[in-house]
């Protein structure tokens, strides 16, 4: 099974890097996923510039092939997500709305980050536009309040024993959702 770890923040000095960097690790130590990782400051998609809409996939494009290649060989998906005014950042709205069908039957997974909320009403808003595109988030996940406490003057995070235990059971439940809708994906 094909893992496909998205980056969601664009923002100079953030903080999701640092998190990704944590997260990828532990994600490539799981048995059963293969690790790809999209960071979407690297990504930099344009806003939204197809002149088709996305369920139609006639992209024009170089930049829409190459995100529509990466997301379609995913068969889960989790993004490390930060929350920004108590929602999701930009770049992760136009991320999900340059596709359609490819987001279709993939499970995903999230983890969130930012202030008190841990990114949790990031990741509600979240969980509506996936599902919608017949995407299936899990319920675990891994969310970080406070994560700049849990950065250290290096630059790295350092996470909390809590932390660390909800990798596991988020994984675990990523697989299991992949495995179980990959028929679905294969007629999709």
């Amino acid at each position: 099974m094909h893992l496909e770890i998205i980056i969601a923040s664009t923002r100079q000095n953030r903080k999701g890097k640092a998190v990704a960097d944590w997260f990828i690790g532990k994600a490539s130590e799981y048995p059963g996923f293969e690790v790809g990782v999209t960071d979407l400051a690297e990504l930099n998609l344009p806003p939204f510039d197809e002149p088709g809409h996305p369920r139609l996939q006639n992209y024009v494009y170089e930049h829409t092939k190459n995100w529509s290649n990466t997301i379609s060989a995913a068969d889960a998906v989790c993004f490390v997500l930060p929350e920004y005014n108590s929602g999701f950042p930009a770049a992760f709205k136009n991320a999900i709305d340059y596709l359609h069908k490819e987001w279709a039957y993939k499970s995903v997974g999230f983890i969130s980050y930012g202030g008190v909320s841990g990114g949790l009403r990031a990741v509600h808003m979240a969980k509506s536009i996936l599902i919608q595109l017949r995407a299936f988030p899990v319920v675990e996940g891994v969310v970080i309040p406070f994560v700049d406490q849990m950065v250290n003057a290096d630059g790295e995070f350092v996470p909390n024993d809590v932390t660390v235990s909800a990798v596991k059971p988020m994984l675990d439940e990523l697989y299991r959702v992949a495995e179980a809708l990959e028929s679905l994906r294969s007629v999709a």
